[in-house]
């Protein structure tokens, strides 16, 4: 008998329909074709002990099963649950009537307990596009895809409450998520605010600004400055995430695996911060089987590089693409897999070796040529990438000592968001543009015309502070970033000059 059961296959951060056709002849033989890997290759061991523990049996006959389209490349266990379905209604131990009603997906242990899945977003939305009524999950992973609307997802953990959705018609109730309930959760969550970090107004100021306009920056400063604290309270100020943003980064972490146990929506902004032993492949992604990176992992939040100039040269150029074209491209001789990339780089480090040049109170012990060979470590191209370049000094006693707390995160974060509208309604129209950070040559032209004495200013900076050409850009964007968080719909002399002053490694003899 010939039966057809339907899964998925997850490719990038989408997935397509596997057609997969399980015959059960005379004879005595197992083959599984259409390109399976191992993992799916050894299905049939789970299957034999999943089947065997639960009072059925692995037919005596001939199974050949097919996983169509032949070309594409089945990876991983999550086939365990489809084919076992389709041996069991190819050999008639259960009903196999509309089986083109379900996508089923799921790893069985030897007991017949259903193991959650990697992808189930993407899997979800590609059944609900080719028009199937349900979608047959692991419990864990049903809620996630319960957040595509007009599909069923019905969450198992056991095979025989799948049986029984064919066998007796008894369907589990289908899993249902609240969005908004979802959302107004996450804005409930606690996180690190920026009440708590005393002084360093003028690194607020400047991460405020970052913030609004998807800026990257670096912060330069000796050990305990506070740099590594102040980043990790960034996320506390960005806008939160729209429905768009949360699904398609919601898709990532769910390919990634990193999903937690019945979660939904990923509803709050990632925060990824890898240690700087990371490998190139881990930082941007890729592998045997291509997977997403670090990079992508912090797609629509914050990346932070802590102690940038430890990590490895090769880790730090290969980001220079994705950060310019805020996509990751992986090439393999049968496919190429894109993943999205769009996030804010937060990078900090030391000024030198020893890490107290330019400290108002210890010496420092280096030579200006350990300086700059420090310093070298980090490209002028990767530095081209980086808008805001900002030294942080230590904070005084009295100002660690003061009991009075300091702005706090929402009040930092409503500006943010009133800036964030600004650009949205100023780049209405332009496809895969934001915020200022991304604006192109000719859009920059367009909406940040300076006056006379904003480029007469300009110009005095480059040359006597030696700014570097690539710097001009980058201060014209941050500039029109400060004239949208005061609300300014021109570019004020003032707004040029703040935005120089974000430019300390661009300055020649910076460092010796």
């Amino acid at each position: 008998m010939l039966v057809k059961i339907y899964a998925s296959a997850v490719q990038g951060i989408s997935a397509r329909l596997i057609t997969i056709e399980v015959n059960a002849s005379k004879g005595y033989a197992y083959h599984l074709v259409g390109l399976p890997d191992n993992a799916v290759k050894e299905s049939q061991h789970r299957i034999v002990s999943a089947l065997s523990n639960n009072e059925l049996r692995w037919p005596g006959k001939k199974i050949v099963i097919n996983m169509a389209p032949a070309d594409v490349r089945k990876e991983g266990s999550a086939y365990d649950l489809p084919l076992a379905i389709g041996v069991l209604a190819a050999s008639q131990q259960i009903v196999a009537e509309n089986t083109d009603r379900f996508v089923i997906m799921g790893e069985l242990s030897l007991d017949g307990s259903v193991k959650p899945v990697k992808g189930a977003l993407p899997i979800a939305i590609d059944a609900q596009k080719a028009g199937f009524e349900y979608l047959i999950l692991p419990v864990e992973n049903a809620r996630e895809a319960a957040v595509v609307k007009d599909i069923k997802v019905l969450g198992v953990s056991h095979i025989t409450e799948v049986i029984d959705i064919f066998d007796k018609q008894v369907f589990p109730e289908p899993v249902s998520v609240d969005i908004e309930a979802e959302f107004a959760h996450a804005e409930d969550m606690l996180m690190p605010d920026f009440s708590e970090v005393k002084g360093q107004e003028n690194v607020k100021r400047a991460l405020e600004i970052a913030a609004a306009g998807g800026h990257n920056i670096i912060l330069i400063g000796p050990p305990g400055a506070g740099k590594t604290m102040l980043a990790k309270r960034m996320p506390g100020i960005l806008p939160p995430l729209s429905l768009d943003e949360a699904l398609e980064t919601t898709k990532i972490h769910s390919v990634a695996g990193k999903m937690g146990g019945n979660c939904s929506l990923v509803t709050h902004r990632p925060f990824r911060s890898p240690h700087h032993t990371i490998s190139d492949v881990a930082m941007v992604g890729g592998g045997s089987y291509p997977q997403p990176g670090e990079i992508s992992l912090a797609h629509n939040g914050v990346l932070f590089l802590d102690e940038l100039p430890e990590f490895k040269r090769t880790v730090l150029e290969v980001m220079r693409q994705p950060l310019e074209d805020r996509m990751v491209t992986i090439s393999r001789a049968k496919v190429t897999i894109e993943y999205p990339a769009a996030l804010m780089l937060i990078a900090s480090m030391n000024p030198c070796p020893c890490g107290f040049y330019n400290h108002p109170d210890k010496k420092c012990l280096c030579t200006p040529s350990m300086v700059q060979k420090y310093l070298s470590r980090i490209s002028g191209p990767l530095l081209d990438r980086i808008d805001i370049h900002l030294e942080v000094v230590p904070v005084p006693f009295d100002r660690l000592a003061e009991k009075k707390s300091g702005e706090t995160s929402a009040e930092i974060r409503k500006r943010v968001v009133e800036a964030r509208k600004i650009q949205l309604a100023r780049f209405q129209g332009a496809k895969g543009v934001y915020c200022n950070a991304q604006m192109s040559s000719r859009q920059l032209r367009k909406y940040c015309p300076l006056d006379e004495s904003s480029l007469r200013l300009l110009k005095t900076a480059m040359e006597r502070l030696g700014l570097s050409a690539r710097a001009y850009d980058r201060i014209i964007k941050v500039s029109r970033t400060i004239a949208d968080i005061e609300t300014s719909e021109n570019i004020l002399t003032s707004h040029i000059a703040e935005a120089i002053q974000y430019r300390s490694l661009d300055r020649e003899g910076w460092a010796g």
